[in-house]
């Protein structure tokens, strides 16, 4: 997974919204080796966006991020490549795929940080047409009855997956600061009781 201290800082501030206030209105197909994606998000706030992509294990991929004077900083892995394009218009965040390969296909997210909140846009699926080939006939035996397999072995939905991942940052960046938070109560605790005897004893000795 690319990392991107920008991305980490923005994951480590709050809570999580999935497809609140960000709209994609673009829907893509089909598309084909070498063509342009032209990707596109509407947001209701002008305050920047990052542009991710996960791609077909489930695996994030930050891009790009855009704020609010159309200034792109794209990653580490893209930060001298030209095979991206991005900017903005009002409120719709742009991502252009110059030429598409391959690698480029995903389904690919545009997220908001509003008030120390996440909100992450519909996915916007990028991928390839899947040639299929005619099966061989078989010219062996007739398999046996009662025994059946499944041909296609279920895969695990990216959105979900995706969803599942996000629900995980989430309640780590809950519950890590609140288990700080009570921690220190309890230390501030301990130490008023320990002040609060000594001062009790003193004040005995001082009455004798």
């Amino acid at each position: 997974m690319d990392t991107s201290p920008a991305l980490l800082l923005l994951l480590s501030l709050g809570f999580c919204e999935y497809g609140h206030g960000v709209r994609s209105p673009k829907d893509i197909t089909q598309i084909q080796v070498g063509q342009r994606l032209h990707l596109e998000c509407q947001t209701g706030r002008d305050s920047g966006t990052f542009w991710i992509r996960q791609d077909k294990s489930g695996t994030l991929h930050f891009i790009v991020f855009i704020n609010s004077m159309s200034r792109a900083t794209f990653s580490s892995v893209h930060r001298a490549s030209t095979h991206f394009e991005a900017g903005k218009e009002n409120t719709i965040y742009r991502l252009v795929v110059k030429s598409f390969t391959p690698q480029d296909q995903g389904n690919y997210f545009c997220i908001m940080n509003i008030n120390q909140m996440l909100y992450f846009s519909p996915g916007q699926p990028a991928f390839l047409p899947v040639t299929t080939t005619a099966a061989p006939t078989p010219s062996g035996p007739t398999p046996k009855r009662g025994i059946t397999e499944d041909p296609s072995p279920k895969t695990p939905d990216p959105e979900t997956r995706m969803q599942e991942e996000l629900n995980f940052f989430c309640h780590i960046f809950i519950w890590v600061p609140l288990a700080g938070a009570c921690l220190l109560l309890l230390i501030a605790l301990v130490i008023t009781i320990v002040l609060c005897q000594q001062t009790r004893r003193r004040r005995c000795r001082c009455k004798r």
